[in-house]
């Protein structure tokens, strides 16, 4: 009998298995992600199966929101400055990015930079105590800490004095706060919500689906976004180092692309539709810079950010400047900056020279080998931790934003990043380029190829899973 009962208990883990391998083969996803799965359910069945349900459901199919639903939050009230005077090479990625999310082109907003957490921070509660109607708030990590305390107070004063908070943090983010630092925030009359609640074990596959964004949006007329979370190693850096990093203030009519998103988010969290005028507000023109506000993630049928990038590696002609804590590119990409490089493009890659993270770090370096031999100028960035998100092309166009460049930031974060077409502000975010770049060790070929052998292997085995880290 317990025979029996041993084989028939393995019998159900066998089929369970190789039904999970046949799901990943017919969902049709990139060979390299699905190659990694069925290794693992094979060599650790085990390991893999919990794996698999924490972080290998495919959530492409899944609709948390509807389209005639998502189409009215994305259609704001305020958009009578745009103005569809792209640049001519630039236009199949606008009308692309119109076409595949609806980020309209908004004509006349300014963007103010902050290169550290401290000059962000400052910027961000200075706006929170002018804010004289709504306040929405969504981050990525928002900590208990010295940092988040001081925003949380601030969220608190202006929410008793009227003024409507709304929060959205990831619940995987911020898995170790704990829940009395928001419950205090929602005693104050502050709504906050997880994004994509995690419930062990009904929801699990949500594990791996990360609402990375970071927004601020201050009464429909100034927004914050960026790579910066809220915690201390933001403003005052780790114990080996600075934490350097790109966030930006921005306001006119491209607080309505921020808002758009938000509230998208928003809706889908809670079922409330907010919409109108008052999320709205007429936007001044301010400049001449045009922009498109572009939300992207793992739900629907396209990878927008995947496809405007793409777009923009092909399409590069005199150079391609590269600014990420993560190199972990898909095969297209990393062919496009080989591709580039060959013809002549100057392609720099800045990375960090420590990253935050031994695994993710090891896989990055992997990737370098290729590149390196086309031509791409490798630099890692030596005085502390680079967590900046910064492309520029050519000298017109510039993307910013939460995205690294990486599977996850790619295939199944949810991310807001802006198509910024404008010589200045181009001409701006690379001067921030060239002061980080003085600050780099630059790799030379020979060196690169030099390195330990046993480094190699080890970053070579962690490239295996980059499609899963």
């Amino acid at each position: 009998m317990s025979q029996l009962l041993t084989t028939l208990l393995f019998g159900i883990y066998a089929a369970t298995t190789l039904g999970i391998i046949l799901v990943v083969i017919t969902d049709n996803r990139n060979p390299l992600k699905t190659m990694p799965w069925i290794l693992i359910l094979l060599f650790v069945p085990v390991v893999g199966l919990v794996f698999y349900f924490f972080f290998g459901q495919n959530l492409s199919k899944v609709k948390i929101i509807s389209h005639r639903t998502r189409r009215r939050m994305t259609t704001s009230p305020g958009t009578e400055g745009t103005r569809p005077d792209i640049p001519a090479n630039f236009q199949p990625l606008a009308r692309l990015l119109q076409h595949t999310i609806g980020a309209t082109p908004l004509y006349g907003s300014r963007l103010t930079p902050y290169t550290d957490g401290a000059s962000k921070m400052a910027a961000l509660l200075t706006e929170i105590t002018r804010a004289r109607h709504h306040i929405h708030l969504q981050y990525y990590i928002f900590s208990d800490d010295s940092v988040g305390r001081q925003l949380q107070q601030a969220l608190i004063a202006k929410a008793r004095n009227g003024v409507h908070v709304r929060i959205l943090y990831d619940d995987v983010g911020c898995s170790g706060v704990k829940r009395a630092f928001f419950d205090e925030m929602r005693a104050a009359g502050i709504e906050v919500r997880p994004f994509l609640h995690v419930r062990f074990p009904l929801l699990t596959s949500k594990v791996n689906y990360r609402n990375h964004r970071k927004i601020v949006v201050i009464d429909g007329r100034v927004g914050f976004f960026g790579g910066m979370n809220v915690a201390d190693r933001y403003v005052q850096g780790t114990s080996w180092g600075c934490w350097r990093d790109t966030h930006f203030k921005i306001e006119g009519s491209g607080v309505h692309g921020l808002q758009a998103s938000f509230l998208s988010d928003w809706s889908a969290t809670t079922r409330q539709r907010l919409i109108g005028a008052t999320y709205y507000p007429a936007a001044p023109r301010l400049t001449d810079n045009l922009l498109q506000i572009v939300p992207s993630g793992p739900l629907g049928q396209w990878r927008v950010l995947l496809q405007g990038v793409s777009y923009l590696f092909a399409n590069a002609k005199q150079r391609i400047w590269i600014e990420t804590p993560y190199f972990l590119p898909t095969e297209g990409l990393q062919t496009a900056l080989q591709t580039a490089a060959l013809g002549g493009v100057e392609v720099r890659l800045m990375l960090p020279e420590r990253s935050d993270s031994r695994i993710v770090g090891l896989a990055s370096h992997s990737f370098l080998d290729a590149v390196i031999r086309a031509g791409v100028k490798v630099s890692f960035y030596t005085p502390g931790f680079l967590h900046s998100k910064l492309l520029i092309i050519d000298d017109t166009l510039t993307l910013v934003g939460s995205a690294n460049m990486d599977f996850r930031s790619f295939e199944h974060n949810f991310e807001i990043n802006a198509f910024v077409y404008d010589p200045e502000f181009n001409a701006r975010m690379s001067k921030i380029y060239q002061t980080d770049h003085a600050r780099c060790r630059h790799i030379t070929a020979s060196e690169w190829f030099r390195r330990p052998r046993a480094r190699r292997y080890a970053e070579s085995f962690m490239r295996l899973f980059s499609p899963l880290l």
